[in-house]
């Protein structure tokens, strides 16, 4: 067997798996990055701060299908992850975090930048271990790698002592885990499942983030065009399809629009796929559309049921079962007709709204700035393979809105998990670039979130990932603003009464920009950014905007809207 170091085992592992990047930044080299060194296959991106790291591999993730890596020094550096491990967890992102830990042989004597590692990391990741023995690291990146990428994926937390890192010992020769392994539908569930779909004459299919993990969209399009089956998404699930579909109609919950409001509300089977509804998807579990049925499909047998309960379910992995449906379906016509009627007639109406939506935003001449009619022309001027990279905020909500913006190619979207952690957007934007360097990369943010984490901006300088982030300014913190609105106008702590000049800011890291004001300056201020970006410089374009203008959907979750509208609650 070959005798190298932990870390040496470490990198061997990486580069098997097919790993390209690791994002973080060393604390003492000769842990990890020092065997990287000899791997110019793996390519280490230098983040500013640690949590950074974490989304641009979660952005990564999401558009490859592939274990990514993030690494952390010890004490505050592995703290410092802890937000993109919440949030990896959350989206089912399949992120393994590396840390270095203090010397197992100095274990709970106060050893410099010791911590519970491992058991900070527990409740917030998918499996997390300390390796103690330099002899099992081998076997234990190759279980990481498996317990990530397989079923249900998600982060996993592995710290390895210095002393085991720098040990060195025989190993193992490095065998890569067996990946992707998916599992199938039940033959009786499926036979169940494709019944209800067969009788359905209004039914509405919503694609969630599990449809994405499994790359499952071209399988959920087939079926929904074979089956007439209008869809809509999660926030998580967006990009399963391009929105430039007949039937694709937009988000649901928060994110609808009229169209997928009425698809929704009419409809009398709710078929959903890889989502747990959560509360922004479902109006905090308040609604449902009316005397429908619920077939839900979930890889993961603990999310079946654990909100709304079921008239029957699926379990098996998404692209495998939307093919056994459509296969099952194939020859059962059912209400099909019925179905393409409904389909088409709901069709028509999201064309005229989408009319309408055209009409608004080129109307929307006020000053400040209206924010659905800065999103609109970024969708016209950035056009098709463009990747959306959403940020977590108030007025950014407007490119959530079918059609003010439209993913004009499956696969186009970033989303992070619903922790919505603030810049997680700005950096994802990065990591996404890397992944994806033949597409155009936009980020559409607050000002707030920009502020989290404007110092990876000089990262996407240095690893030319030329990303154009929309920054709609409202100098302030506009979603907990707006709250205050509505409570009295009683204003306090929201507001930045003292903030940098974005542009000249983001000029001093490398970047190029500009500041605007005036409704005939959008669309140029868009070419010049694009423009800049095919250059192979980020951009990144500050919008004086509207505080309080939003979608009156927003305005009226999850109440009044939802309970006025013949929705009733289902247990």
């Amino acid at each position: 067997m070959p005798k190298m170091t932990g870390w040496q085992a470490v990198v061997e592992a990486l580069r098997s798996e097919g790993v390209r990047r690791v994002y973080g930044l060393p604390g003492d080299p000769t842990h990890l990055y020092d065997a990287l060194y000899d791997a110019p296959e793996i390519a280490p991106i230098l983040v500013r701060h640690e949590g950074s790291g974490a989304f641009m591999a979660m952005a990564e993730a999401r558009l490859t299908n592939r274990v990514t890596v993030a690494h952390g020094s010890p004490g505050p550096g592995m703290t410092n992850l802890v937000s993109g491990m919440l949030e990896a967890y959350s989206a089912c992102a399949p992120v393994i975090f590396i840390a270095t830990g203090a010397p197992s042989r100095l274990t709970g004597m106060g050893a410099f930048q010791e911590n519970d590692a491992v058991g900070i990391a527990r409740p917030i990741t998918k499996w997390n271990v300390r390796v103690e023995r330099a002899d099992r690291i081998p076997w234990t990146m190759r279980r990481a790698f498996s317990v990530a990428g397989t079923g249900k994926p998600g982060p996993v937390f592995v710290e390895i002592p210095s002393d085991v890192g720098t040990a060195s010992v025989e190993m193992e020769p490095y065998r890569p885990s067996p990946r992707p392994l998916r599992c199938a539908a039940d033959p009786e569930a499926l036979t169940r499942a494709a019944e209800m779909i067969a009788a359905a004459e209004r039914p509405v299919l919503v694609a969630g983030g599990g449809v994405v993990l499994s790359a499952a969209g071209a399988g959920l399009l087939a079926l929904a065009e074979q089956e007439h089956l209008p869809v809509m998404t999660t926030f998580s699930g967006r990009g399963s399809i391009s929105e430039e579909h007949p039937l694709a109609f937009g988000l649901v919950g928060l994110y609808r629009t009229r169209p997928g409001r009425d698809v929704f509300n009419g409809a009398d089977l709710l078929i959903t796929v890889g989502s747990r509804m959560e509360g922004f998807q479902s109006g905090d579990w308040k609604i449902f559309p009316d005397r429908a049925r619920f077939l839900q499909i979930d890889i993961d047998p603990f999310e079946i049921g654990r909100n709304w309960v079921p008239d029957a379910a699926v379990i098996g992995d998404a692209s495998v079962v939307l093919r056994q449906l459509r296969g099952a379906l194939a020859e059962s016509p059912g209400a099909r007709r019925s179905r393409k009627a409904h389909a088409d007639e709901r069709v028509r109406d999201k064309d005229a709204f989408a009319r309408e939506v055209d009409a608004e935003c080129a109307a929307a001449s006020s000053i400040p700035l209206k924010s659905k009619r800065i999103v609109h022309e970024l969708n016209a001027v950035f056009g098709r393979d463009t990747i959306l990279i959403n940020e977590n905020g108030g007025q950014d909500l407007w490119s959530y809105f079918h059609p003010y913006y439209r993913v004009l190619d499956a696969g186009d979207h970033v989303a992070m998990g619903e922790q919505t952690c603030m810049g997680a957007g700005i950096t994802g934007a990065i990591g996404a670039k890397l992944a994806r360097p033949g597409k155009k990369v936009v980020c559409v943010a607050g000002d707030g979130a920009l502020f989290m984490m404007p110092q990876e901006l000089s990262t996407a300088v240095q690893y030319k990932a030329p990303v154009t982030w929309i920054v709609l300014n409202t100098r302030s913190l506009g979603w907990p603003k707006w709250h205050q609105e509505l409570h009295g106008r009683r204003y306090i702590a929201t507001d930045f009464t003292a903030a940098p000049d974005i542009p000249a800011l983001a000029r001093a890291h490398g970047c190029a920009a500009e500041h605007v004001e005036r409704p005939e300056e959008i669309t140029p201020a868009l070419r010049r950014a694009l423009d800049a970006n095919r250059a192979g410089t980020p951009a990144v374009v500050e919008f004086a905007v509207d505080t309080f203008d939003y979608y009156v959907g927003f305005k009226n979750f999850p109440n009044k809207e939802w309970t006025e509208e013949g929705l009733t609650p289902r247990t």
